[in-house]
């Protein structure tokens, strides 16, 4: 009996009711091809590709590798130097790369596994097809991640049952062919829209392939791979979700806050989202098998070296990485019109403690600053009460003597640093069981407004500027504080006058750490651009060779017989 290695040490049972349940888990240690020749064993093979999800969408290593080191983000002060700088220590042996690659094909396989087992299976037939139009659509989401980062990739269709020597890198035309045709074939067999069908959360849906497809038309539109239609076909793809949202159960919520609020990750806005769960056998604390939603702690700084405790309120300070000052001052500059830097940072901390060991290190100066409030005490903590405001972010710049004479932290842009900074909340868990915890919430991964973002690009790539700037006034409009939606529709002019630049600065504003930005800037060719141009950090490292990442070496080393396989067909620097 064959076994199968590609699998990882578990997989995922899903239950098959309605959309009021979740994913329900059973691990399994192994499957086998001869188990997949059932009904059961479809169903494990494509729970195990469902399940493998979860190594990228609130995984570490996929933040790593599309939030940092681009225009809006650089390493906080306990992130990963080589790869969030670029620099020179950052080769073929990174393990964040190695691990976004060795999942796909890991995973993609039990993919293949369903595909390729499905016409040999008894079962119902309308089943069996739904199980391979999301087999399908997942092989696409595995491949769309490996080629985005990775570009010529070796393309398995057929399931594989035993260990490789060989292996070659397919043309990235062909990858894109592959992951177009599953998209296509998944739309027809899939339920149309994530609650107009009923689906199960974190299921695929037609609406889940129709975006998806529009993204993968315009990363497509920037690759090598291009083709004279990608941009129309991004375009009609993403027109048609708009114009039948109702057939698709899709709107944009009416509050920008309530997308990402806790609990509320199944609302109409959301096209596909994987699961994660309390269950330490599958993503619990200290899970060596990197499926944790660890999102929660990436964006949290040193809140505790500054006058509070550590609380799951606040979250741990991982501090991986802060917000550029370009994404602070310029992407986010309008807070009168636009509520959503208040709504995406928190800036405001309270005191909840009166531990000396917490609250040392915010005192009074001695002597103190003209305009301290009465009761201040030279060399005394300036937090006294436990619900007095310990830390406050205006926004704006304060003065020396103002800094010295809150009764607070008072921290103007000017002294963020990578210790502390306006911290991302769309992911905050209050639920956890402790403040080291990583999340349960299910990680967002295609989002209605991104739609409309996909065809406002597309229209301006195929010179419908009118309608871009109808796509894209939809998503701020609903943005705009109470008596203020003139003053955020934008006119033809100013996207004539700034392009891609503008829906570049508006993908910002509204997906602001969604684990997309630096696919966002390879695709539109401004990757070098705008790190050179805001990101401190990273602007004197970053190269032509860091628009792809490196094949693993691991990768490079297994190829053992035929050709070897090679990591130079783009960059030789990255051999």
């Amino acid at each position: 009996m064959k076994k199968l290695f590609i699998y990882g040490s578990m997989v995922l049972a899903m239950a098959t009711a309605g959309c009021s349940k979740l994913l329900e888990e059973e691990p399994k240690s192994i499957l086998t091809p001869e188990f997949l020749g059932t009904e059961k064993g479809l169903n494990a093979g494509l729970e195990a590709a469902y399940a493998g999800m979860r190594n990228y969408w609130g995984n570490q290593d996929l933040f790593t590798m599309t939030v940092i080191g681009t225009d809006e983000f650089q390493r906080g002060i306990d992130g990963n130097t080589d790869i969030n700088n670029y620099a020179s220590n950052y080769t073929n042996n990174n393990g964040q790369t190695r691990n976004i690659w060795t999942n796909a094909y890991r995973y993609l396989n039990a993919c293949n596994g369903v595909i390729s087992y499905a016409p040999k299976t008894t079962m119902d037939a309308n089943t069996k097809k739904k199980l391979v139009a999301e087999a399908k659509f997942l092989r696409a989401q595995y491949y769309f991640v490996l080629a985005q980062f990775f570009r010529d990739v070796t393309i398995y269709s057929e399931f594989v049952d035993q260990p490789l020597t060989s292996a070659k890198r397919d043309p990235l035309a062909d990858v894109y062919k592959l992951i177009i045709q599953d998209l296509t074939d998944a739309m027809t067999d899939l339920p149309a829209g994530p609650r107009s069908s009923n689906v199960q959360p974190g299921r695929a849906s037609a609406a889940a392939a129709r975006h998806l497809l529009a993204k993968v038309y315009l990363a497509k539109a920037g690759s090598p791979a291009k083709a004279a239609t990608d941009y129309e076909e991004a375009y009609k793809l993403a027109k048609d979700l708009i114009d039948k949202k109702g057939t698709y159960g899709l709107s944009l919520l009416p509050d920008f806050r309530d997308v990402h609020k806790e609990g509320n990750e199944n609302n109409a806005e959301v096209i596909w989202s994987v699961q994660h769960t309390s269950n330490i056998a599958f993503n619990g604390p200290n899970n060596s098998g990197g499926a944790d939603n660890v999102l929660n702690h990436m964006y949290v700084g040193q809140y505790d070296k500054m006058g509070l405790k550590r609380s799951k309120e606040y979250g741990r300070p991982y501090i991986r990485c802060v917000p550029t000052a370009w994404v602070l001052d310029s992407a986010f500059k309008d807070r009168v019109n636009d509520t959503r830097y208040a709504k995406t940072f928190q800036t405001l901390w309270i005191a909840n403690s009166k531990d000396k060991a917490d609250i040392e290190a915010v005192k009074w100066p001695d002597p103190l600053p003209p305009g301290a409030p009465a009761g201040a005490v030279a060399g005394q903590p300036k937090i006294k009460n436990i619900g007095d405001t310990a830390i406050f972010m205006p926004g704006v710049d304060k003065t020396n003597a103002e800094v010295a004479a809150a009764p607070y932290l008072l921290i103007p842009p000017r002294l963020y640093d990578s210790r502390i900074a306006p911290t991302v909340t769309k992911y905050f868990d209050s639920k956890k069981a402790s403040v080291n915890d990583p999340s349960i919430r299910p990680v967002i991964v295609y989002r209605f407004a991104e739609t409309y973002l996909i065809a406002a690009e597309a229209a301006l790539k195929t010179n419908r500027v009118d309608e871009a700037v109808t796509y894209i006034n939809a998503v701020r409009e609903r943005a705009a504080s109470t008596g203020n939606i003139a003053n955020m529709r934008i006119t033809a002019d100013v996207l004539n006058a700034k392009g891609i630049d503008f829906i570049l600065d508006e993908r910002t504003r509204e997906l602001l750490g969604e684990n997309l930005r630096w696919w966002d800037l390879v695709r539109t060719g401004k990757l070098i651009e705008r790190v050179k141009l805001y990101n401190g950090d990273a602007k004197n490292n970053i190269q032509e060779r860091h628009i792809l990442r490196p094949i693993p070496l691991d990768q490079l080393n297994r190829v053992t017989t035929g050709e070897p396989y090679r990591n130079d067909l783009y960059f030789p620097a990255w051999n």
